[in-house]
């Protein structure tokens, strides 16, 4: 499966299309789903503003939403 969740895909986006990562942006402390930003923001930039590994947790974030596909 290719993977659904790109660096550009607004956080928005993420939490309703795939709620199950909501486990990454809690094992990184990202609040997100308060963060009037998260309407807006893409996933990359929330990232970058934490201070994260943008690559690493897209990569945690399309392996738990292919786990979940199966």
């Amino acid at each position: 499966m290719p993977n659904v969740i790109t660096p550009e895909t607004k956080l928005s986006d993420i939490i309703q299309k795939y709620p199950k990562t909501l486990e990454v942006f809690q094992k990184y402390n990202l609040h997100c789903l308060g963060c009037v930003l998260a309407a807006g923001e893409s996933l990359k930039d929330g990232l970058l503003a934490h201070g994260l590994d943008v690559e690493q947790v897209v990569k945690e974030m399309n392996d738990l939403v292919s786990e979940q596909d199966k």
